[in-house]
Parts: C-alpha cells; structure tokens; sequence
C-alpha cells in the first residue's frame, strides 16, 4: 500500500468518524441518517470495487498469478471481495455500536447473507428491481429503533459473474458484469 492510499483510507475513516459525530446531533444542524449512510456506502463501495478489480480480478483471472478462494488460508489464495468485506464489517462491529453494515442477497451462496428481516428482503428487492436507487427505511429490532440503507452491490468485473455463476452452492447461473447481485445493508441506531 502507497503514502496516497493509506491517507486516503485515513481520511475516509475521519469522514465517517465526523460524519457519525455530525449524526448524533442531527437535531442540531447535523446531518441526517441518509446523508451518513450514503458516506459510509461511498467509502466501502470504492474499497470493493478496488479490491476486486485491482487485486482478483487482475491477479487471479488477467494474470493468473494466484487464485481466489473462499478456503484461502488453506490453500494459499486470495480472500473472495465477499470475506474482504465481511471481514472490516466484522472488526467494525468490534469496535463500534454506531453502526453496522453486511453485504446480503436474495441468491447467497453462503446462506449467512441472506437477508433476516422483512425490511432487508424489501431493500434487496427495491434495489434489483430498481437500478441506481437505494432503500432507505426504519425499523425496530429489539427495543432499538434503526435507519435502514440498502445499496445495489454491482458485479463489477468478470471475475464477480464467474465466480458466483460456477459456485456448487449458487442458486442463480446467469450473472452478467453489471448485474445486481445482492446489497450492502448498513444500519445507524437512531436516537439517544
């Protein structure tokens, strides 16, 4: 990783970190939920994006120099977009109640993305249905009352549609550079 890149990282963390900060005090010039959520999906939509055309689409399919693989500790490979991400979603939540992101599908290979409750399943389904719009709602999980976003996660190199179209476990073939295949839910408590 270069100098530009790891201050472009940083300065994304403070934009989240002041965005977040910003957000608690909406009511006192602050900025709203959406605005939050559409920063933090602004952040990690690049990183995806980045991180799978410059490193496994490049390396594994372009250039063959070392494959991805959901086993790739075992075998030595590339960690899949999909775990690069679940993993800084993971460490998010070890550090943070502010907010909470996870990507999902409607088609998930593994069945720990798919959507849980009634509103991710009307996100996802708002953002195949609708390209280019996000879904944006609130609901209540236990006794904490949330802003929902769901963003259109795009198969933004051939690797994506290859990858999910020839997974055992894929319960959808036909996927396209393009294609929606699934969503980022990103989740903000509102209130005190």
């Amino acid at each position: 990783m270069n100098i530009r890149s790891t201050k472009a990282k940083g300065a994304a963390l403070t934009l989240a970190a002041i965005a977040l900060t910003a957000c608690t005090d909406s009511g006192k010039g602050g900025i709203s939920p959406q605005d939050l959520t559409d920063m933090l999906h602004l952040v990690m939509e690049s990183d995806r994006a980045v991180y799978t055309k410059q490193v496994v689409n490049r390396l594994a399919k372009d250039e063959q120099v070392i494959k991805a693989s959901e086993h790739f500790m075992d075998e030595k490979a590339l960690p899949l977009p999909a775990q690069m991400f679940r993993f800084g979603a993971e460490t998010v939540a070890g550090k943070t109640d502010k907010f909470s992101y996870s990507l999902q599908s409607l088609w998930p290979i593994n069945k720990q993305n798919a959507p849980r409750t009634d509103l991710e399943k009307t996100g996802l389904k708002f953002v195949v249905d609708n390209p280019g719009q996000n879904f944006y709602g609130e609901e209540t999980l236990g006794d904490v009352k949330y802003f929902t976003a769901v963003y259109a996660d795009v198969a933004v190199a051939p690797v994506c549609a290859s990858c999910h179209n020839e997974h055992k476990d894929t319960p959808r073939k036909d996927f396209k550079i393009g294609d929606v295949m699934g969503g980022v839910v990103i989740r903000v408590p509102m209130g005190s």
